[in-house]
């Protein structure tokens, strides 16, 4: 089983290392990279295409230093190499307009606010990780524990 990829990206490395913290249940499936900016996510995102990993899911902030989480999401949303990849915006200070282009412009999947629960935050990627399984064509019975009941339900029944 190849193991997906996860990359979290928050300039607040105490936030960071506690969405990290919240997501570890995913290990068996899933390699967590952190960034501490829009600039370095961009470079891991260039080095994981060039080696053909599968980036399956980005966790953004949106107020960063330098490129901000929406534009930084809206430029992964309109890379070709990338056509499965679940977004989330997981930020506290984002206006109704901020809101507005991260769904419009960024095509985010889901938005979060901080502070977040846990239980929500895992919810909420295992979700989308299930979507990206089926989406990406890579779902294989060795994700079965990984994957929601209802999403894979509803995509083995739209198999038939």
């Amino acid at each position: 089983m190849e193991k997906l990829y996860i990359v979290c990206v928050d300039d607040q490395r105490e936030v960071l290392a506690s969405v990290v913290r919240d997501l570890n249940m995913f290990a068996d499936w899933a390699v967590m990279e952190e960034c501490e900016s829009a600039d370095e996510a961009e470079e891991l995102m260039e080095d994981l295409a060039a080696s053909d990993r599968p980036v399956a899911l980005i966790v953004c902030d949106h107020i960063m230093p330098g490129m901000n989480g929406v534009d930084f999401l809206a430029t992964l949303a309109a890379d070709q190499r990338f056509p499965h990849l679940k977004k989330i915006l997981l930020t506290g200070q984002a206006t109704q307009k901020d809101t507005i282009e991260a769904v419009n412009k960024a095509r985010i999947d889901y938005y979060l606010e901080k502070p977040w629960s846990a239980k929500e935050l895992e919810d909420v990627v295992r979700l989308q990780l299930s979507h990206y399984l089926f989406d990406s064509g890579r779902f294989s019975m060795e994700y079965r524990a990984l994957v929601t009941p209802s999403v894979l339900m509803e995509r083995m029944q739209g198999r038939e």
